[in-house]
């Protein structure tokens, strides 16, 4: 097992290919990326079945208190994505926290300017609460009736 698991090239989701199932899968939306955490939230996004566009795991969010900063994680991948062309849409699902806020803020910055329409999550999710925890109801409605990101909460 630890031999096989890679992460995918294209979105960093687990996977035991070179490019993950939801990547190579011609069904899915490729012009909307859908931007969370962990693979954990990828698997919670699923669930609900809502959701049929691609992913963009970062692998966690911007916290200066856990020495976590923006190279630490995967936006530099993401960016380089939507200048590659065919995207119209990221959705920003991270979790309704702090960090979650300041790392939704950072990536609108780096895709300012860039011919994307930029999105965030509805915030029937509980401000404080981790994504992953959601129930499968408020997460697929949250997906469903995402607003245009600000950058203010």
């Amino acid at each position: 097992l630890k031999h096989e698991v890679k992460y995918c090239k294209v979105c960093h989701n687990i996977s035991d290919t070179e490019i993950c199932r939801i990547c190579s899968n011609p069904a899915r939306d490729a012009s909307t990326i859908c931007v969370v955490e962990s693979i954990r939230d990828v698997m919670a996004v699923e669930a609900t079945q809502q959701y049929r566009g691609l992913y963009h795991v970062l692998g966690g969010v911007i916290s200066p208190m856990d020495g976590i900063g923006p190279s630490d994680l995967q936006i530099e991948s993401l960016v380089e994505r939507v200048k590659g062309g065919g995207v119209k849409e990221v959705i920003l699902a991270l979790s309704s926290t702090m960090e979650g806020d300041t790392t939704n803020f950072y990536i609108s910055r780096k895709l300012e300017g860039m011919d994307v329409k930029l999105s965030v999550i509805a915030r029937g999710i509980s401000i404080g609460d981790e994504l992953e925890y959601t129930d499968e109801v408020t997460l697929g409605r949250s997906i469903i009736n995402r607003t245009l990101f600000t950058g203010t909460a």
